[in-house]
């Protein structure tokens, strides 16, 4: 066990991370316990005359270090094999350690074989992106003796790495880059381009900065590159032999570029840096401002506040008001972020009780609301301005019973509203452009099952979706892509959801789910077996690093913002309640469905 974690100026030795049998039994081996995230841990190299069995304990322990470019790790190998061994390409994450079987020892060569095993719960691919696992982990090491040193080492190993849970989470880190939305129109009110989060993970303690730049510049993850634009033209990349990027005192970070971008314009290369300045803002030190060279000189600079004015995104955007159905069944407000406790109804037919609602959703302008009747059957569009009309529905269902018809309404910064059809006998999810007009039907191939709620993502190329399939309501997340071929044209594209993707394949029903960040939702459910919990998940299905909500009983619905300073708010058993930032739960008023903008 020889790790050594260099933590406050001091020197500690931390517990190894894998544990190695010397005969052919399998046994479980338990991952190093998660440390805080200011430790960092590098390995120590093989000692002299080391055993077969310590040859690949040191190695496993030398992957789960933070040496940037595991040069530890590759001392346990032959010459060869670290040449030829890609630790980038993959991660594999178990759920706990790795444990290893000894085989028989090759009668003709002496040359010995382990067998790593264990559970696997995650992948990183090369692009970084994180996905869910599952299954049996089963590979091969194989160590040959050096005929001249006498020593042992490894000479064939798996790409990639792989290690525990705990090791994995203490070592990685999850990071959105951004990009912007392709395929959709601008924001309603706003000629600004949206940014889109692109999750990725990467190394806590190792030059996260100039890796989130790489990973930026390198484009987004595959699952997202249809339908996001990165405004780096094609082939940028850092300077040759630029790095580690550091900020100044001052929080300005200079990124010496490629000569790929040297002629690009003052706005593209403004979006460039807006880019970078989403993307670097949850890192440690701050980037409040960005300057860009390339080809020998200055092409742009921008701050933090500036990049706001070039591009937009969800978590930008602070809702003026929570939305509720209250106890006469009409549309009410509370002012968001105040102690209000008395919801007044909204102008307009939705709050002038004409129509009793079920559900409804507000525009992210809240300019405009949508509402489905008590029944189920009917949605309806209006705005929020006293003396307006309600008019007809502009969308109905057949289903016979109230739980068989339309669920609750969503709306994109676009202005579009989507809504999901439940009827058993004709299973339907609809997209109104700009609210209204003919309901454009949306494609959803692969889809199994049948819609039960429906949440689209500020920036419109993204949805989450509850789907029943038999005994079980499982939360995907799809793409958003619209055609002007296959069925579409330039004034009415098809609109399909593409490679939906489980956010929460341990959860067998989910009850409740809303966005609460840019790639970051919030989600009732419970586990088979399980009792019902509230969690927060990425839309990669990973789970982030971060307080999850204060137990909550009897959840019905559930809505937060992009922006999270926002507090989450509920409807449970005790009516309207609220999760003010480090409190408990509190009661708010009496009604039903809360939503904020969206």
């Amino acid at each position: 066990m020889r790790t050594v974690a260099y933590a406050a100026g001091g020197v500690v030795l931390l517990a190894g991370c894998a544990s190695m049998p010397d005969s052919g039994d399998l046994r479980g081996v338990e991952s190093t316990p998660r440390q805080d995230t200011q430790v960092r841990v590098f390995a120590m190299p093989p000692s002299e005359d080391a055993t077969p069995t310590q040859i690949v304990q040191g190695f496993l322990e030398a992957l789960t270090s933070d040496d940037p470019d595991y040069k530890t790790a590759r001392q346990y190998l032959t010459p060869e094999a670290a040449k030829t061994w890609r630790p980038e390409l993959s991660t594999t994450v178990l759920s706990n350690g790795p444990g290893a079987r000894a085989e028989r020892p090759d009668r003709d060569t002496g040359a010995l074989s382990y067998t790593l095993t264990g559970s696997k719960v995650a992948t990183v691919d090369e692009q970084q992106a994180f996905a869910p696992a599952s299954g049996p982990y089963d590979k091969i090491v194989h160590l040959t003796k050096d005929a001249k040193s006498g020593q042992w080492r490894i000479d064939a190993v798996p790409q990639g790495v792989v290690m525990g849970k705990s090791d994995f989470q203490r070592n990685y880190m999850s990071v959105n880059k951004y990009y912007f939305a392709s395929n959709t129109t601008r924001p309603a009110g706003t000629a600004l381009p949206m940014a889109v989060a692109d999750p990725v993970y990467v190394r806590r303690h190792v030059d996260p900065t100039t890796r989130m730049v790489n990973s930026l510049l390198g484009g987004p993850t595959t699952w997202l590159d249809p339908v996001v634009r990165s405004s780096f033209p094609t082939g940028t990349a850092l300077r040759k032999g630029a790095g580690p990027l550091t900020p100044d005192e001052q929080g300005r970070l200079t990124v010496p570029l490629n000569d790929s971008a040297a002629e690009v314009g003052t706005g593209r290369c403004e979006e460039m840096a807006a880019q970078l300045l989403f993307t670097l803002r949850g890192l440690s030190p701050a980037v409040d401002e960005v300057e860009l060279r390339a080809g020998g000189g200055q092409l742009c600079s921008l701050t933090r506040e500036g990049a706001e004015i070039v591009a937009t995104r969800g978590a930008l955007h602070q809702p003026e008001y929570l939305y509720l159905v209250d106890g006469e069944r009409r549309l009410a407000r509370i002012a968001a972020g105040s102690g209000d406790t008395d919801p007044d109804p909204v102008p307009g037919p939705l709050g002038e009780g004409g129509t009793t609602l079920r559900s409804v959703a507000v525009a992210r302008d809240e300019r405009s609301a949508a509402g489905v009747g008590v029944d189920g059957k009917s949605l309806f569009v209006t705005s929020l301005v006293a003396g307006s009309s309600l008019g007809d529905p502009v969308l109905s269902s057949r289903g016979k019973t109230e739980d068989d018809r339309l669920t609750a309404p969503s709306w994109d910064a676009q202005g579009g509203l989507w809504v999901a059809d439940r009827d058993p006998g004709n299973p339907k999810l609809y997209l109104l452009e700009d609210g209204g007009g003919e309901p454009v039907e949306v494609r959803t191939p692969g889809l199994d099952g049948r819609v039960r709620a429906v949440r689209v993502a500020a920036d419109g190329v993204r949805i989450a979706l509850v789907v029943e399939e038999g005994d079980r309501r499982s939360l995907l997340i799809g793409r958003i892509e619209r055609s002007t071929t296959d069925g579409g044209t330039d004034e009415r594209p098809a609109v399909t959801v593409l490679e939906l993707r489980s956010a929460t394949p341990e959860l067998e029903q989910v009850t409740a789910m809303s966005w609460a960040g840019d790639s970051r939702l919030v989600v009732v459910g419970r586990e088979e077996g399980g009792v019902e919990q509230m969690k927060y998940v990425e839309v990669d299905g990973s789970t982030p690093d971060v307080t999850p909500p204060a137990a909550l009983t009897g959840v019905q619905a559930v809505t937060a913002s992009e922006d999270e300073l926002a507090p989450l708010v509920a409807h449970s058993v005790d009516g309207i309640v609220r999760l003010p930032s480090g409190a408990q739960w509190q009661k708010v008023t009496e009604g039903t469905a809360p939503v904020y903008p969206g």
